[in-house]
């Protein structure tokens, strides 16, 4: 049997077929197929051909391999390197803290990061169960997952499009494209071919798997299955995407590296210096050098790192912006360009009339959605219903030459069937009419469905003292063809000017509204059937009706707030680029008149594009290959790129971009389960909350690692200086731990906690490659770093030299350590700007609770028997308690000083 093509996108070595532009005659002798559908033995032997009609299911990873992969981190393998050095030297305890604060990172990771294998399993599962087909001559409801290229498939209202179908015959059909084109009205669709370069939204011949039948009855061939269709091309694209890695993680890891390579040649050097240069014991030395390796490793950073970002996750998920993977919460603090859709994202996916036009007046309608508020105004000013010459009769037709049906489900307002047709439903309340109301006043006795070809819906109506009309809605140019006359202001009937009429649908439309006509007509008394030929001609219009999906009051405030914090916003939607500028403009997107479509987009180079993308913020009729190109084009500029979206198009995007942000509400499960975060009320102004949020966290983190850093770096210089001078350790390495594991790390988390700063939305976003640590932090932390060791070994050799034994000289220095600590974190909660302020004096809730946990744990490790055995630590008097605080307060007054030298000298 010869192999037949199965679609536009076979990537194997089938002829390719363009089948939106191919006539019905050529799509049944290329697919072997007829009217009355394929045979049985036929069917059969295709699905033996083609296989099922569903995606491939990819191997899941096992839940053990997906925890393994929380320790694939540079940092995490020194710490377990520390963990098994400790171990060979007996050290059980401290190997036993190192390898609970790895798993505890692994959980946290493990819990937060969920399954990303739900992406490809909530694609598969957007094909419809069932499909009606013809099979030798007769109707059958089959398995989607049967269908073979060659079926004739059967479409309903309701239906979902269970397999890409060429179609050949359609009355009335509107299918609902939004999750696959971000179109959010309903396309009318044709058997006629279209052209060969058609965007995949204006391919009206063509109905696609996984979108919705919203009216009419349509038929049509398969010409594509499982992944051969649409949504199976953009499931081959997300297995096609590489996962990005973060700007911190990468940054970090750098750091890890960098650390690692220094600790290791550091001790290999001081090594050398003891055993060869000082002639040291070899196994002493070795110690010692371990205990150098413990004090510069900062073990507690992945914890403090993992913990700041999962605060950072439960901040933002009181902001309604729920976080799925956890490095995420970073990422949005380095955010430079968001790249949005249109529907349902910045806008609301509600079709709202803004603009009706009638008897010469322009009126503007208040309210937006589907809630029936608002009123009518003319040249700004408020106007009633009754004073507004023909506005009732033009809502009353709306509502009666209509299918649609508006409805109240727990106080939010909804529609059931084509959304223009829901947004004239509300006009009508607006207006004051009961749709129920009218039709009893007004009963239909007959109907002309819309259709694509003719481009209009007409119904036959008659009222009760015996006046038969039709009422007529459709495509304006139509309707102003089909009309002889037009209302006039007076309630009477005038000629038809139709330049007049033209010149106001182009005034709507240049606002990116999509207009309607609406006319009627009477007819003869006792008329009870309607016939095309009754409406082709002799109507009276009545007005235009101009609708559009509006923008988000709040999203216009939030691209406002993104434009301050230095973050381009750039519209990428699959609706029309008129519709897309009007709203860009009302949003007060940068060079909003400026708008590229996906056929240009297409026609350019990769060198083209990266310069196109530079500018231009508006891009209109895309495809799932547009997004993923400009994502991918704004980060070789070094952008780090935020996507939103909530149709399964936007999927492979939202896999791509650094941070993925899907819709909670209307956004589908394959943009969800590709998305790193997702926004639990659909509101774009969430987004800006949330990189607030990840500013915030991005702060507090580099105040942590500013913090540890000089506390390792001062025991690490307190033990290089011990060993290169033939010293004692003012430290063991079990003291080292505690102070790493316990006060460093309790006190660190407290900076974790800290507010956002005022001016944190009011400044660039940080360049991703920017070092986490720069030249002001590094003198920063060396700096602190010796003013710990002097802190250390001031203390140590002041005991040894009040006659103490090393043990409380040990003890001594512990304490004075852990004291500079405490009074550091003051210093450090404010790198550049004082702390020595009320504010700044009395701290946070965290930081009093860590202190005070700091406080006890360390009065234990002084005074209580069992942990001074464990430690070898020893009770300190009182003399030397006051001398501990005031080496802290020492630490903080120096501090002081060095900031206010520094902003006299450098500003």
């Amino acid at each position: 049997m010869t192999k037949r093509v199965g679609t536009t996108h076979t990537g194997s070595s089938d002829r390719q077929q363009i089948w939106h532009a191919m006539p019905v005659e050529v799509i049944h002798a290329t697919l072997g197929s007829r009217n009355a559908g394929l045979s049985r033995a036929e069917a059969a032997a295709r699905r033996m051909e083609y296989g099922p009609n569903s995606l491939p299911a990819p191997r899941p990873r096992s839940a053990m391999m997906r925890f393994a992969m929380q320790f694939h981190n540079l940092l995490i393998y020194v710490l377990l390197v520390a963990a098994g050095v400790t171990g060979v030297m007996g050290h059980w305890v401290d190997t036993s803290v190192i390898l609970a604060v790895c798993a505890l990172n692994a959980i946290i990771g493990f819990v937060q990061e969920g399954k990303a294998e739900e992406t490809l399993r909530a694609i598969r599962q957007i094909l419809s169960p069932h499909a009606a087909v013809l099979r030798d001559g007769h109707r059958q409801s089959i398995p989607a997952e049967d269908l073979v290229p060659g079926d004739v498939v059967l479409l309903e209202p309701g239906d979902r499009v269970p397999a890409d179908i060429r179609l050949t015959a359609v009355k009335s059909l509107r299918i609902l494209e939004s999750t696959l084109t971000g179109e959010s009205v309903a396309v009318s669709k044709s058997p006629d071919p279209v052209t060969a370069d058609a965007a995949l939204g204006d391919r009206v011949s063509m109905a696609f798997g996984g979108t919705m039948v919203s009216t009419g009855q349509g038929r049509g061939v398969v010409v594509g299955t499982g992944r051969n269709t649409e949504i199976g091309k953009i499931n081959a694209l997300l297995h096609e995407v590489v996962d990005l890695s973060t700007p911190l993680l990468r940054q970090m890891s750098q750091f890890a590296r960098t650390l690692t390579v220094v600790i290791l040649l550091l001790a290999t050097i001081v090594f050398a210096i003891g055993v060869w240069g000082q002639g040291l014991v070899v196994q002493e030395t070795f110690i010692a050098v371990v205990s150098l390796a413990v004090a510069a490793i900062p073990e507690g950073l992945p914890a403090i790192l993992t913990v700041a970002m999962a605060i950072g996750v439960q901040r933002m998920a009181g902001r309604n912006a729920i976080i799925r993977r956890l490095p995420a919460v970073e990422t949005l603090g380095a955010v430079s360009v968001i790249c949005s859709d249109k529907t349902g994202t910045l806008t609301r996916n509600e079709m709202t009339v803004q603009s009706i036009w009638l008897a010469g007046l322009h009126v503007k309608v208040d309210g937006i959605g589907y809630a029936p508020h608002g009123g009518f105004s003319i040249d700004g000013g408020d106007r009633p219903v009754d004073d507004i010459p023909g506005l009732i009769e033009l809502s009353r037709i709306a509502a009666l030459c209509n299918e649609a049906r508006l409805y109240q489900t727990d106080g939010t307002w909804q529609i059931a069937g084509d959304p223009m047709e829901g947004a004239l439903q509300v006009l009508a309340l607006k207006a004051g009419l009961d749709r129920t109301h009218e039709q009893g006043l007004f009963p239909r006795t007959d109907i002309v469905p819309f259709d694509s070809q003719h481009k209009f819906m007409a119904t036959l109506h008659h009222d009760h003292q015996g006046h038969d009309m039709v009422f007529i809605k459709g495509a304006p140019e139509k309707i102003i063809a089909m009309s002889t006359h037009e209302r006039a202001a007076d309630g009477g009937e005038i000629a038809i000017d139709d330049e007049k009429w033209l010149a106001a649908l182009d005034r709507l439309a240049e606002q990116g509204q999509r207009v309607l006509g609406i006319a009627f007509k009477p007819m003869p008394k006792g008329t009870t059937e309607l016939e095309f030929d009754d409406v082709t001609g002799g109507m009276v219009i009545v007005g235009l009706v101009g609708m559009i999906d509006p923008p988000r009051p709040e999203a216009i405030a939030a691209v406002a707030d993104c434009h301050a914090a230095g973050i381009r916003v750039k519209m990428i939607t699959g609706d029309h680029s008129g519709t897309a500028c009007a709203i860009g403009a009302q949003l007060g997107l940068e060079n909003a008149g400026a708008v590229l479509t996906g056929p240009q987009l297409d026609a350019m180079s990769d060198a083209e594009l990266h310069e196109c993308v530079r500018t231009t913020d508006i891009f209109a009729r895309t495809s799932p290959e547009n997004k993923l190109r400009l994502v991918t084009a704004l980060q070789a500029h070094g952008h780090v790129v935020a996507m939103t979206g909530d149709g399964v198009n936007d999927a492979p995007a939202l896999k791509r971009s650094d941070v993925g942000i899907a819709m909670g509400i209307s956004g589908t499960e394959a943009a969800k389960e590709a998305a790193e975060m997702v926004l639990g009320d659909d509101n774009f102004a969430s987004i800006v909350n949330a990189v607030r949020e990840g500013r915030t966290v991005y702060d507090n983190l580099k105040k942590a690692i500013v913090f540890l850093l000089p506390v390792n770096g001062g025991e690490s210089l307190g033990v290089l200086f011990a060993i290169l001078m033939g010293l004692s350790l003012p430290i063991t390495p079990l003291q080292i731990l505690w102070i790493n594991m316990v006060s460093s790390i309790g006190l660190a988390l407290a900076l974790a906690f800290e507010q956002a700063e005022e001016s944190i939305m009011n400044r660039p976003p940080r360049d991703r490659a920017q070092p986490i640590l720069s030249g002001f932090l590094l003198w920063r932390i060396l700096f602190v770093s010796c003013l710990f060791m002097a802190g250390i070994f001031g203390a140590f050799e002041m005991a040894l030299y009040l006659g103490e034994d090393v043990e409380t000289a040990r003890t001594l220095a512990v304490n004075v350590l852990v004291a500079m600590e405490v009074f550091y974190l003051f210093s450090v909660r404010y790198l550049a700007g004082s702390s020595l302020t009320v504010v700044g004096a009395m701290g946070t809730k965290p930081v009093l609770i860590a202190i005070t946990v700091v406080l006890v744990l360390q009065l234990s490790f002084t005074y209580l028997p069992p942990v001074q055995s464990l430690f070898d630590s020893r009770p300190v008097s009182i003399q030397y308690g006051i001398a501990i605080i005031a080496t802290g307060i020492g630490l903080f007054l120096v501090l002081e000083i060095e900031k206010i030298l520094r902003r006299h000298w450098i500003g």
